[in-house]
């Protein structure tokens, strides 16, 4: 998907409509300490107890099919007003496989 280098947007801290420039940012790695992952550890059979496991020491088992990743990743916008220099993030991402900024 191809996106303009400008787009003339809602600044808040200007109170006005300015042009922005597109930002595109990086997403960040998800936390190995989330509910998801701490109950996929405790179907695996770890994660329990008292003691250094250690990362839950083990690989994890294959005897559980799970989910596989989405083939695309939703968008990580970030917009900088050109008038007070301040960047905005989007409000909610879209789906796209491959993003270009022309």
């Amino acid at each position: 998907m191809k996106l303009p280098k400008t787009r003339k947007k809602y600044c808040p801290s200007c109170k006005k409509h300015t042009t922005h420039k597109i930002i595109l940012g990086k997403k960040g790695q998800s936390s190995s300490l989330t509910y998801g992952s701490k109950t996929r550890a405790r179907a695996r059979g770890k994660a329990r107890g008292f003691g250094n496991l250690g990362r839950y020491s083990k690989p994890a088992v294959t005897k559980f099919k799970r989910a596989g990743k989405k083939q695309t990743k939703k968008t990580d916008l970030k917009f900088k007003c050109s008038e007070c220099k301040k960047t905005n993030l989007q409000r909610k991402g879209f789906r796209a496989k491959k993003i270009e900024i022309v």
